[in-house]
């Protein structure tokens, strides 16, 4: 409770929740949270927010919600104006639930308004009179008693029924330079107000950061489309707004995984002409890829996971686990070509039959390794479910498609490599019979 650690303020407290064992209990997390949720908001007065925190914490503040966007702005005045606006417009954004916000402005505050020009008259300097309010409500330690068998901090502070009250501070006085003590409205006038609770940073420019929490059923995807749609038309040119922690590792992320799973396409591809000396065989291999993919995306929607980090992982995976299929039958079909004299037709069916048992050998090896990560075995399996996910519903769906479609391909770019060859010996020989100028 109060100020300290995670709270930014002492009007807050933090409760930490251990969920019993899984094998305890029926609901998941998400479930216990749903349930526990609209309880806790019927408590008058207080406001509370209950979220499941990451299994890898990536960065950002300690917020009441899991996921954050940040604005910042060097006008603070502009700042202030455009923040409520902003958390009032996401409270309307279906997606979302749990918004709320760092930014506090109406909190009770006592202005202390010095007057420099009577206060260097009287010999006493704006840093004296600070620390004497430092002294007096921050718990200043002066100094250290050193006991046989430990330390004490000796700490500066008024008695606490003096620090509830702002009329005590006209009781305060400053000493001088020539040692007198002048009363602190002598110095300064004191007013009452509301201010901010706290002027958070992001960098060197003040910030306020806006954390939600995404629905049931909603992907994070969608939730961070939704908050930029939002914020867009609503900041102004000198306010700008990005995510943090989860939010922005995702985002991130989601701009690399395209890159990432085109250059690993492309390096296969690479190794695997430079091995069978083809433009189009490494084509053929790569046809199964498209199948695995989408029995990947089908599975994960038909069990309602998005494609997180996760399940792009398992997506990966599945480049490397499809195409050995191929690479069994089209690497016997090419040596039967090479060393029986087989046409493509008959030595890739023949590839198909002989490879068959080593196919389904390797496959169900790899199937029965991730379906216990698919179903969800064990503390903290919804995590982990969507890379077993998308590489049990991949290898399903691909193990049935590709044994009937890489033969196909492989016979189709074949005659095309045939076509190929042909027209380009046709021109050969054309140039080669033209007739040379004499000289």
């Amino acid at each position: 409770m109060g100020a300290g650690g995670p709270n930014l303020g002492g009007n807050a407290g933090r409760l930490i929740i251990m969920l019993k064992d899984r094998h305890q209990r029926k609901e998941t997390p998400e479930q216990v949270i749903q349930r526990l949720r609209p309880k806790l908001n019927t408590l008058p007065g207080i406001q509370a927010f209950v979220s499941n925190p990451p299994s890898i914490n990536i960065g950002g503040r300690t917020t009441k919600s899991l996921y954050q966007y940040t604005i910042q702005g060097p006008d603070t005045e502009e700042l202030y104006r455009v923040a409520p606006l902003l958390e009032e417009r996401m409270r309307t954004l279906p997606g979302l639930q749990d918004v709320t916000s760092d930014l506090q402005l109406k909190n009770p505050e006592v202005r202390v308004t010095i007057h420099r020009d009577k206060a260097a008259a009287l010999g006493v300097s704006a840093q004296r009179i600070e620390e004497a309010l430092q002294s007096g409500f921050s718990s200043r330690q002066v100094s250290t008693i050193y006991a046989p068998t430990n330390d004490y901090a000796v700490l500066l502070e008024l008695l606490p029924e003096y620090q509830r009250d702002a009329s005590v501070l006209p009781l305060l006085y400053v000493r001088a330079n020539s040692g007198m003590l002048v009363p602190l409205d002598t110095l300064a006038s004191l007013s009452e107000g509301v201010g901010p609770l706290s002027v958070n940073h992001s960098g060197q420019l003040p910030s306020v950061t806006v954390s939600f929490n995404l629905r049931p059923g909603v992907a994070l995807g969608e939730g961070v489309a939704q908050v930029e749609q939002v914020a867009a038309p609503l900041l102004p040119a000198d306010v700008v707004g990005s995510f943090q922690g989860t939010a922005q590792a995702f985002q991130n992320s989601l701009q690399g995984m395209a890159v990432l799973l085109v250059l690993a396409v492309f390096v296969i591809y690479i190794v695997l002409g430079i091995l069978y000396e083809s433009f189009i065989h490494p084509l053929t291999i790569l046809s199964g890829l498209p199948s695995a993919g989408m029995g990947a995306l089908l599975t994960l929607m038909f069990f309602g996971y998005d494609l997180n980090l996760y399940a792009f992982v398992g997506i990966i995976m599945l480049i490397g686990i499809v195409k050995k299929n191929a690479i069994m039958m089209i690497d016997f079909a090419i040596e039967s070509e090479r060393v029986e004299g087989r046409a493509p037709a008959d030595a890739i069916f023949h590839g198909c039959l002989v490879r068959f048992r080593p196919i389904m050998m390797t496959t169900m090896a790899a199937l029965m390794g991730a379906l216990p990560i698919a179903v969800g075995f064990g503390a903290g399996a919804e995590e982990r479910r969507p890379l077993g996910l998308a590489v049990v519903g991949g290898l399903m769906v691909s193990q049935l498609l590709t044994l009937y479609i890489t033969p196909v391909y492989y016979m189709y770019l074949d005659r095309l490599s045939r076509w190929l060859q042909r027209k380009m010996g046709r021109a050969l020989g054309n140039e080669r019979a033209a007739p040379q100028p004499q000289a």
